[in-house]
Formats: C-alpha cells, structure tokens, sequence
C-alpha cells in the first residue's frame, strides 16, 4: 500500500497541476473554507481522474443547527451528483468535543460515500477523548489534523504521538496545515498513509497562485521514498 496525497484545489485551473505532479485526490473549497458552488465542483470532477472530495461547511463555525443539516445533506447529494466522489466536514458540540451524533446522521445519510473530518479536532478540548469517538463514526476515511490550532509548527510531537500512540489512529490521519518535508519520514514509520498539501504546492505557497506541477510532484517522490525506506 502506498501513501495517498491530497491536493487542496480551489476551481478547475489547479487540476492540471495535481494531476501531472501525482496527486491522489483532490479536496476543493469554496471562498473562505466554505463549501464550493456547485458549478465548481462539476467543473473540477469533469477535470479531474482521480476522486474530489467537496467540503461540507456553510458557515465559520464548526457547530450547525437541524435546518442547515438538512441543508448540508441536500448540498452533498448535489455534489454527488456532478462528479464528487466524497465528502469533507466535522462538526463540535457546545462542549468542543466531537459532535457524533451530527457527524454520524450525515455520514448515514449519505450512504456508502466516504468523508473526511476537517480540521476542527485541533480545536477541540481533549484532543485523545475526540480521536475515540472519531474511530467509532461510519463510512470515515481520514481525519486531517495539524495536532494544533496554530499548525504543525506548534503541534507536529502531539500528531506523531498520537499516530505512535495507536495504529488505528496513525491509519486514520491526514496530517496538514504546516507539513514540512522533514516531518514525513517520521509519520510514515508510525503508519501514517495520507498526506495532506495546500500552499506548499503553489509557487510562494501564496493561495493566489495555481498548483504547481512541480512542486506537487517533488512532495508525491518524497513519499514514495519516505515508504520505500521504511
């Protein structure tokens, strides 16, 4: 099994770029982490030869309320639709742990779609409680973690304790926001398998530039390396 890397695309012009540089999957947003419009994603899934995952998120927060969950799950079912073959959304309770129960009625709702929870774990309270109640949700293929709020450079040690912590965790993980080449190695030894990259694969790693080629495929051989190693 190899190492699975995701590319954060933002409309139809970064697909060229992932694709010859050897991304696995692509993650598309709208403006602001939202979720995209749909003539995006059509426009991207028709680009693209490898899954989309669209984000699920309508607004800042990482809490929802019963008519935007019916929302979300309309707004899927369109993504689904047009080319999707996944989903990406996480959702916190009043307590900041894990919202399952939100997590779980979307995830049942769309049946056999796979999803990846985004981000929100590195803002919850008890990081370890989140990570039990994650390995319990249904159709969860990854969860993107940074291991803190302020990124990799504050919480790369959490993250890899985690993955070394359990291998169920280090299967789950997409380690993002702040990855750096030398961390790789090190989370592939703990089982680590996906790998998530957004500015480091734009020239300057500014969020106005296209994905680069180049750039994509010099992180897609540090992977295979890092598992050749291994």
């Amino acid at each position: 099994m190899g190492v699975l890397l995701e590319v954060w695309v933002a409309h139809e012009r970064d697909v060229p770029g992932a694709l010859e540089g050897g991304a696995d999957r692509l993650h598309l947003t709208g403006a602001g982490e939202l979720s995209p419009e749909i003539t995006t994603v059509s426009a991207v899934c028709r680009d693209a030869e490898v899954p989309v995952f669209a984000l699920l998120r309508l607004n800042d927060s990482w809490t929802t309320t019963g008519g935007e969950l019916t929302r979300l799950v309309g707004l899927a079912e369109d993504y689904l639709s047009v080319g999707a073959s996944g989903v990406s959304f996480s959702f916190l309770d009043a307590d900041l742990e894990v919202d399952a129960a939100v997590c779980t009625h979307l995830a049942t709702s769309l049946s056999n779609v796979p999803w990846t929870f985004h981000r929100a774990v590195d803002d919850t309270l008890e990081p370890r409680r989140s990570w039990r109640r994650l390995l319990e949700l249904p159709g969860l293929v990854n969860v993107r973690s940074a291991g803190s709020p302020r990124g990799m450079g504050e919480g790369y040690d959490d993250l890899l304790a985690a993955a070394e912590s359990d291998p169920a965790i280090a299967r789950l993980l997409m380690p993002g926001g702040g990855l750096l080449a030398e961390h790789v190695p090190w989370l592939v030894r703990t089982g680590v398998r996906a790998f998530h990259l957004g500015p480091q694969v734009r020239p300057g790693s500014s969020t106005k530039a296209y994905v680069d080629a180049g750039l994509t495929r010099s992180w897609r051989l540090l992977l295979d390396d890092a598992m050749e190693r291994i």
